[in-house]
């Protein structure tokens, strides 16, 4: 049986890991966002949009969630026992945040629409994978990931809509 001590290091090293996942994802979404306020409020604004665009105030909200559950299941992933499987989806988990970031960067900061939608298309086969790895290992970690490739899902008819209009 593990005494106090054995238990509070337990808990601070995954308060530790939960913060470092958090710091992870907001470092990724806070480096978008700097991407994303170089055109968001003026090429952006220029462009045709579909019918289906929703308000520019919805996006902060759903990212952000989004972003927290991201942390929350790879940390949960992050808390299993060392072994290839959670190394791979872990890997995997580190590419899609890369993939999330470019995307940012490509749309918004560079503005090349068709390119991002390369990067997009790219971003949700990495999220299904991550989110299939993850299910393997524990259930809940996989199941965190399915409203975020679902918005992926929408976001990438949006960039293909954009793309066709613009």
């Amino acid at each position: 049986m593990p005494d106090k001590t054995d238990r509070r290091q337990a808990l601070r090293r995954d308060v530790l890991g939960l913060g470092g996942f958090l710091l992870l994802c907001f470092a990724v979404s806070g480096l978008g966002g700097v991407a994303t306020a170089t055109s968001v409020g003026s090429w952006y604004q220029t462009l045709v949009k579909p019918s289906f665009n929703p308000p520019d105030w919805v996006f902060g909200p759903v990212w952000t969630t989004l972003f927290i559950l991201m942390a929350i299941a790879g940390w949960r992933i992050w808390r299993q026992p060392r072994s290839s499987t959670r190394w791979r989806a872990l890997v995997i988990y580190a590419v899609q945040l890369g993939l999330n970031l470019a995307w940012s960067v490509l749309f918004f900061g560079l503005q090349l629409v068709g390119v991002a939608l390369i990067d997009i298309a790219l971003l949700l086969t990495a999220i299904v994978t991550t989110a299939i790895l993850f299910w393997r290992i524990e259930w809940i970690a996989g199941g965190l990931l399915v409203p975020y490739a679902m918005w992926v899902a929408y976001a990438l008819l949006l960039n293909v809509s954009i793309w066709q209009l613009n």
